[in-house]
């Protein structure tokens, strides 16, 4: 198989494991749904990560062999420190920063 073809089947193994992982999700209750949004959320951005990318052949074979490699890219996510949390945070105060702008500048307009 070639690098191509061999990204397109890791792929297609995850979304049919994010098909099954989302109609089991929404035969759950409400509650339970909103329970799993950030895994589901998640799960959507590591196959749209694998839409604009390619492992290499090792590491797709690799990722091939198991037999959830959505769920074990997941956990890793889980386990990982990121910035985002800080980054969401940035944005609240930029966004309050550019709004008390705005109200300075429309105070003085008046």
């Amino acid at each position: 198989m070639t690098n191509e073809e061999l990204n397109t089947a890791l792929y297609e193994k995850m979304f049919a494991e994010q098909e099954t992982y989302r109609a089991w999700l929404l035969a759950q209750a409400s509650e339970e749904i909103l329970n799993h949004t950030y895994e589901y959320t998640v799960r959507e951005d590591i196959l749209m990560s694998l839409e604009y990318n390619s492992l290499p052949n090792a590491q797709v074979r690799a990722l091939l062999k198991s037999p959830s490699p959505l769920a074990d890219v997941f956990a890793a996510w889980e386990d990982r420190e990121t910035s985002y949390m800080e980054e969401i945070w940035q944005t609240v105060t930029d966004r309050a920063r550019e709004e008390a702008q705005k109200s300075r500048n429309t105070q003085k307009e008046r």
